[in-house]
């Protein structure tokens, strides 16, 4: 069994990123898990037009001694496996454009909102003159009104409706929420640590799980980093890379010192790296789970 840390590289990792990652590692490790990185990079559009990112995302994770077993794995090749993976389940065509999923969704929560159902029901010819307006459809699956709990090692069990979200994009693309359960699945990842943002989805992805017939990971979602006025961290806030805090003197160590700080663990030495035995006993500290609000030295 593994844990994981799946960057999108479209941007460099910013320290919230890095400690997540790190994070990701120590649970893994200290448990006698594998590690695995997956480089989530569906996005082929974007990706392209950040040239050399991926690769200065892997060279970070190595510089703050975080290791990884196997080669790294790519989800653009594996395009063909997901279409696949969700071609055996219950779906359908959906013509429906953001705007329109905006305009009929009756309870947003944040910045989701679930899927109304109305392409659920088209018949062939609604569908065929919907083509014929030049709609691409994506494909949707049929959840039924379902709702699932999932556990967090934090936030305990946690429910949640599931909604016929997409799992194949009008262009083609496979969703993230299909080739991130798919990969898991087949990853043998039974431990998943990232971000409390991404609290909201672990139920439909666990529910897509079962689908797929693999087991449902356990969950821990971390505090994530933010600025001086509670937003999430983004480069605009200053020197939040590691690329950037070394173009400012700092060692890759200094970085890790922060990030340790953050997490209220015992400040490490000079050219020291985070040991995952010695760290375990902490990973239960009021910081790993509170969001991290960076003032030093990003600002």
């Amino acid at each position: 069994m593994a844990g994981r840390f799946a960057p999108t590289p479209t941007s460099d990792l910013h320290l919230g990123n890095l400690r997540t990652a790190l994070l990701a590692w120590v649970m893994a490790r200290s448990t006698g898990r594998g590690f695995i990185v997956r480089i989530e990079d569906l996005d082929q559009a974007r990706v392209k037009a950040a040239p050399g990112v991926a690769q200065r995302q892997l060279d970070d994770l190595a510089a703050l001694g975080i290791d990884w077993d196997g080669d790294v794995l790519w989800q653009s090749q594996r395009f063909d496996l997901y279409r696949q993976y969700a071609a055996t389940l219950d779906t359908y065509e959906c013509f429906c454009s953001r705007a329109e999923i905006a305009a009929a969704s009756q309870a947003p929560h944040g910045d989701y909102r679930p899927y109304p159902g109305t392409c659920a029901k088209l018949t062939r010819a609604q569908r065929a003159a919907r083509r014929g307006e030049g709609r691409a459809p994506a494909i949707r699956v049929r959840a039924g009104g379902a709702f699932m709990t999932v556990h967090d090692v934090h936030a305990g069990d946690v429910t949640g409706a599931v909604d016929d979200f997409v799992l194949i994009r009008g262009d083609g693309t496979p969703a993230y929420n299909l080739a991130v359960v798919v990969d898991d699945g087949l990853q043998a990842v039974d431990q998943v640590v990232r971000g409390a943002d991404l609290l909201t989805s672990a139920p439909r992805q666990a529910w897509l799980a079962t689908q797929l017939g693999f087991p449902v990971p356990t969950f821990a979602h971390v505090g994530l980093a933010v600025n001086s006025s509670g937003v999430r961290l983004a480069k605009r806030d200053g020197a939040v890379t590691l690329r950037a805090l070394r173009e400012q003197g700092f060692e890759a160590t200094d970085v890790l010192g922060l990030i340790t700080d953050s997490l209220g663990w015992p400040r490490i030495g000079a050219n020291e790296l985070v040991d995952a035995a010695r760290h375990q006993p902490l990973l239960d500290a009021p910081a790993v789970w509170a969001p991290w609000v960076v003032t030093r030295p990003a600002s």
